[in-house]
């Protein structure tokens, strides 16, 4: 018994590690799909040669990733392999069999509930994204300079669900850019990518958005759901987006003065 479980706990933080790291991943500017197959592929040890694999390896952080991953998979397949030989000789010897073939069953149903389960991987993305952002420290360059990403804005992924406020609304109705969000592209579920899409665009339920703003709105907006609540919620988005914008104002003004003065005291010295 004690095998087993020891066996379930391997497989379990060896799922746990891929998620983290391909999150990891994710936050360095790649997309989710690419991210969770490189974290896979380096956990696996199968190394895929592609483009992709280029892009990961000439990047510092995604590489220092990459290197960790390979080696605490192969600390976890060598693990596995032995508690399985381990199991298998326990089993025998204790006359078991049907009691640890059901808990092996019912350890890995759970196993492949956590791993497929898309409620699952929401809210546990969201632990890992934050704790990543608190305690990480994930130096980026890829798109730093041209989109401000270290000012607190982001370009993120968000799968639309059929209770979400975006569902059954087009891009005019939503008025997202009065929230300091903009919709970059729009991926439907049937495989077809609308760039820049334009405001008459319809998001559907189960379409990708990939959106730029804020962190914390992009956040609030994945959890903000149909009805009078959402209608609210958008309200308060849009205000503080304009007094964001006013104190943006106020600070461009103030800079401009001081260059001013600062242009007129040459002048005068």
């Amino acid at each position: 018994m004690i095998a087993i479980f020891s066996l379930l706990v391997t497989m379990f933080l060896s799922l746990l590690v891929t998620r983290i790291a391909a999150m990891a991943l994710m936050l360095t500017g790649i997309s989710r799909e690419m991210a969770r197959f490189q974290a896979r592929s380096a956990f696996t040890g199968v190394g895929f040669t592609t483009t992709e694999s280029e892009s990961m390896v000439n990047h510092p952080v995604r590489r220092r990733i990459l290197m960790i991953l390979m080696l605490l998979g192969n600390i976890g397949i060598a693990t596995v392999v032995a508690t399985v030989m381990v199991s298998v000789m326990q089993v025998n010897s204790s006359g078991m069999q049907y009691t640890t073939f059901i808990m092996l069953i019912s350890g890995l149903a759970f196993l492949w509930y956590f791993s497929s389960s898309r409620y699952i991987e929401r809210h546990l993305n969201r632990v890992i994204s934050w704790s990543l952002r608190k305690f990480g420290k994930l130096e980026v360059r890829d798109y730093v300079a041209i989109l401000q990403l270290q000012e607190g804005y982001a370009v993120s992924e968000m799968v639309v669900e059929s209770h979400d406020w975006l569902a059954g609304k087009s891009l005019k109705e939503l008025r997202l850019p009065n929230e300091g969000i903009l919709v970059l592209g729009i991926q439907r579920l049937g495989g077809t990518y609308l760039g820049a899409p334009d405001a008459s665009s319809i998001v559907r339920k189960d379409d990708t958005l990939i959106l730029y703003g804020p962190i914390h709105r992009i956040q609030e907006l994945d959890q903000r759901r149909s009805g009078k609540q959402g209608d609210e919620a958008h309200e308060e988005a849009v205000d503080e987006h304009a007094e964001t914008i006013v104190e943006q104002s106020e600070i461009e003004y103030e800079e401009e003065e001081d260059e001013r003065r600062k242009s007129d005291r040459g002048a005068d010295s």
